[in-house]
């Protein structure tokens, strides 16, 4: 073997370790996740399931317990840089995979609902014994925190909604309904290129940096291979649920303590590209919708990131963890000091 064969050897099995490709895999099986994976295993719709998520103890306890609902295109391990700081102030932080989604069951017959979701999230935290958790949302998990909330608002001790979707009723303001089977043919040309280009656009306002690919890479490593048929039709189904089953017309009804947090350069509209283009420029107003939003929530709090887009704890994780701590302080009152004894 010549020199040059062993530098160009070398220098590819560095590459390798530095950056490594997620393997393609419909449950994210080598992706590496911030915190230990744990299953939760419960009969649902007739069929045995799984719900996979983490659960990080802080190593002083305040006494309070946040549970983290990821969006449609995201999994429990995005909340990766939101999760340090919380433990770090006490406290004790859930982030489920949706059934679904990411590392959970993607069993292809199950009928995918918001209430179903919210239900399967109120026996895992039955399962870990956890009462009264500050159910926070992102995305669609924002929708899905709202349907919590109303059903189960004896057993949330607080909302917490950054970017929701679902502030609008999309099928009413001009988007067309679209078939499982057309939403499952749009899902199958998922890579990505089509992931960065879409994100880029409607999540970061044209902006793009390095550290916005692991998660980019982490989403279309699901949908390559074979196995990337049973993640399209989940989330095919997944959209039909968001575009079927809006919230926003019983947000008025939330009886617990409320905070939004909101970049408003987010234009999320689920479904936009099938409206007219007339009906297409009035969707995704967040600064408008945030506002109105919090209008209707009785007693809600909104704090705005004026620079910001849809995923405010991505871009700029600083900014918004110290915003969240301290907002929290001022909706719930401040808790002790952790300590270690």
């Amino acid at each position: 073997m010549t020199i040059r064969t062993l530098v160009l050897a070398f220098a590819i099995a560095t590459a390798a370790t530095i950056a490594p490709q997620v393997r393609a895999d419909p449950y994210l099986a080598d992706f590496a996740y911030p915190y230990p994976v744990e299953r939760f295993e419960f009969p649902s719709q007739g069929e045995d399931v799984w719900m996979s998520y983490m659960d990080i103890a802080p190593k002083a306890p305040n006494g309070r317990t946040i549970v983290l609902l990821h969006g449609k295109n995201f999994c429990g391990a995005t909340w990766e840089d939101v999760i340090k700081p919380l433990t770090a102030a006490g406290y004790r932080v859930i982030a489920p995979d949706q059934i679904g989604f990411c590392r959970s069951a993607k069993p292809r017959g199950y009928q995918m609902s918001l209430h179903q979701l919210a239900t399967n999230t109120h026996a895992l935290l039955a399962h870990l014994g956890v009462a009264k958790p500050i159910i926070m949302g992102h995305s669609m998990g924002g929708m899905l925190a709202m349907r919590f909330a109303l059903m189960y608002p004896n057993d949330t001790g607080a909302l917490v909604l950054a970017n929701p979707i679902g502030l609008e009723d999309w099928k009413a303001k001009g988007v067309p309904l679209a078939t499982v089977d057309e939403l499952y043919a749009g899902e199958l040309k998922t890579d990505a290129a089509t992931i960065r280009a879409y994100q880029r656009k409607v999540y970061y306002h044209g902006h793009w940096r390095p550290e916005y690919d692991r998660w980019v890479d982490m989403l279309a490593s699901m949908y390559q291979g074979e196995g990337g048929k049973t993640v399209a039709w989940a989330q095919a189904r997944a959209s039909d649920m968001i575009l079927s089953q809006p919230v926003i017309y019983e947000i008025n009804q939330i009886k617990v303590p409320t905070l939004l947090l909101i970049g408003e350069r987010d234009i999320t509209a689920v479904g936009r590209n099938r409206a007219s283009p007339e009906d297409a420029k009035k969707l995704g107003n967040y600064p408008v919708l945030a506002r109105e939003a919090a209008k209707r929530i009785p007693g809600a709090s909104l704090v705005t990131f004026p620079n910001l887009g849809h995923s405010p704890q991505v871009e700029a994780p600083d900014e918004f963890n110290t915003t969240l701590l301290k907002s929290l302080d001022t909706l719930l009152g401040p808790v002790a000091t952790p300590s270690k004894q």
